[in-house]
């Protein structure tokens, strides 16, 4: 007997808008859990998990750490598009260029006349919810998702014969109400 299982090879796209944000193909199991298990303990320290009840403060740490978790899903490329934070000189002159806003405040710190500018893809609040609840379903084994992604597999077929019962909608039921012609 023979088992064939294939993996991804093809990065997962997301379009939105004029954007196309790649994400890897498959993530290990403990890699995937490690960032969302992050995300979901910031929700928790931010107000018991209840997002209704936070702060703007608190609602603007919550989506800065749902962007960082989607980053790390990212490929490279797409995850220094998505986050960029850039280190500029007082005459605008690039100094370099992070994806941690920490960094680069660190950066700027060190060189005098040094300042950060946020260069990362602005997305509305529900569209970052949406892409958080697809990526979840991408890696963390829920519906396989609907779009482009050449390299994802197919979905499982359900195994064993199809059963013999009866549905209850066809049940022997009255009509209530007259029927048409």
């Amino acid at each position: 007997m023979k088992k064939s299982i294939t993996l991804s090879t093809e990065p997962h796209e997301a379009e939105i808008g004029p954007y196309r944000l790649f994400f890897q193909p498959e993530m290990y199991g403990d890699e995937f859990l490690d960032a969302y298990s992050q995300l979901q303990e910031v929700q928790r320290a931010l107000s018991g998990g209840d997002v209704e009840s936070m702060s703007t403060d608190q609602l603007r740490m919550l989506y800065s750490q749902m962007r960082r978790f989607l980053s790390r899903l990212m490929t490279e490329e797409s995850a220094a598009e998505f986050l960029r934070f850039v280190v500029r000189d007082a005459d605008g002159t690039v100094l370099s260029v992070h994806t941690e806003r920490e960094d680069a405040e660190t950066e700027a710190a060190r060189l005098e006349g040094a300042g950060v500018a946020d260069e990362s893809i602005r997305l509305p609040d529900r569209v970052l919810v949406e892409l958080l609840e697809w990526v979840v379903e991408v890696y963390g084994g829920g519906n396989r998702p609907t779009g482009s992604s050449s390299g994802s597999a197919p979905a499982s077929s359900r195994g064993g014969p199809a059963g013999k019962g009866r549905s209850p909608s066809r049940a022997s039921t009255r009509a209530v109400g007259v029927s048409a012609p």
